[in-house]
């Protein structure tokens, strides 16, 4: 057990201004009165990150760029996690307090100030998790944390989108349980855990359970395919590190573009956007195939010249690793078509998108990855993104005749 003297003081404090915040206006003369309180424990050497977290805080509250609800409930996610994540020995079994103390305080703060959309909330208390699993080795890891979280309610604070309760706790229900599958079978690591539970909750609240089961769909067959002939990819040198065991990184770059089409299509009803979801979901799936599968075909061609390179150079092609990009791309297509997400057209462009996609992604390697420019997460996401396009400007076409 770790209780110090910086976090009864930033607890205590936290404490004072989500009782006093609803009383005391103008929200500048509560501001500064925390910010002079906060320069007191600036002075203390172990408390300098933690003082300017809530120094910050509370100078935006007091400039009144964020509102009282966020201000208040940011401390009550990390500073009062983060007191129950260091009680119980941090660590990754400091988590689970850490999830039970934000989670609460977050939904008695929110009560006690009168705002009832525990979306906000949730969103909060899991980007809370996910930055902490991500940053915890670093002695800054409180300061982004916190504007991190202030800034992902504020956000859908002003997006202002309605979920009932109960969608809510299935999305919650169902996202939490995916990810902690996907940790128990070695298939995410802690970031990961944190950032798919993330994904997937944003999914089924802005859509429904059916665009869940389609990203999952993508999950699956990369992980399935990651084991795929893995000792002949590991004599080879080619396998994926840490054993496939993927990361916020990995579920980012791969699902970012998705996730975004999700939630423009969720706010708007506008079906362009199931195109830009589709597309780039049929990309990360399709690649992932063709580098898996192709990797243990034989000798791959670089796709700008189409001499052989050594396995495991990006942007090398394969004819398997080709045919399983378009068995990938068709898997996503129907699926979705079976769920009723895509109607024919979209089957189509989604199948084309995933084609274009692996192939960009390829020339991306070829060109710019080799030459570390830019890395594989980069990679993947300017593949999906420009799959995504792809596919909004091909069902664009479709739609039009």
């Amino acid at each position: 057990m770790e209780w110090d003297t910086e976090m009864w003081a930033a607890s205590a404090l936290a404490l004072i201004c989500i009782v006093i915040a609803p009383y005391v206006s103008p929200p500048w003369l509560l501001s500064l009165f925390v910010v002079l309180i906060c320069a007191l424990f600036f002075l203390i050497k172990k408390s300098r990150y933690t003082s300017v977290s809530i120094a910050a805080i509370a100078a935006l509250y007091g400039l009144e760029l964020i509102p009282l609800v966020v201000f208040s409930t940011t401390f009550a996610i990390v500073i009062m996690g983060e007191a129950a994540y260091r009680i119980a020995g941090r660590g990754t079994k400091g988590y689970i307090p850490f999830t039970i103390v934000a989670f609460l305080g977050a939904f008695l703060v929110m009560m006690y100030s009168g705002y009832n959309v525990p979306f906000v909330a949730v969103t909060g208390v899991i980007v809370a998790l996910m930055l902490h699993s991500i940053l915890r080795d670093r002695q800054d890891s409180i300061f982004i944390e916190t504007l991190g979280v202030a800034m992902t309610m504020l956000l859908f604070y002003e997006i202002g989108y309605q979920v009932e309760t109960t969608i809510l706790i299935t999305a919650v229900i169902i996202g939490f349980g995916f990810a902690l599958s996907s940790y128990k079978l070695k298939a995410a690591d802690l970031s990961g855990l944190f950032s798919g539970a993330l994904m997937g909750i944003l999914l089924i609240v802005f859509t429904d359970v059916r665009w869940f089961l389609i990203m999952l769909a993508f999950f699956i067959l990369g992980a399935g395919t990651t084991k795929y002939r893995f000792e002949k990819k590991t004599a080879l040198g080619v396998a994926e590190s840490h054993g496939g065991v993927r990361g916020y990184f990995n579920v980012f770059a791969n699902g970012l573009v998705s996730l975004c089409g999700a939630i423009l299509y969720g706010v708007t009803q506008n079906p362009i956007f199931i195109a830009l979801f589709l597309g780039s979901v049929a990309c990360a799936t399709s690649d992932t195939l063709a580098s898996e599968v192709g990797v243990v075909g034989k000798v791959p061609r670089l796709i700008t010249t189409f001499k052989e390179v050594p396995r495991g150079t990006n942007g090398g092609v394969t004819m398997i690793g080709e045919l399983a990009a378009i068995g990938g791309a068709v898997i996503i297509a129907v699926f979705a078509y079976l769920l009723n997400v895509a109607d024919l057209a979209l089957v189509a462009v989604t199948v084309l998108a995933g084609f274009f996609g692996t192939n960009i992604d390829s020339l991306i390697g070829a060109l710019y990855e080799n030459k570390n420019l830019i890395g594989n997460a980069g990679t993947n996401f300017l593949a999906t993104l420009l799959s995504g396009i792809f596919a909004m400007a091909v069902y664009y076409v479709f739609i039009s005749f």
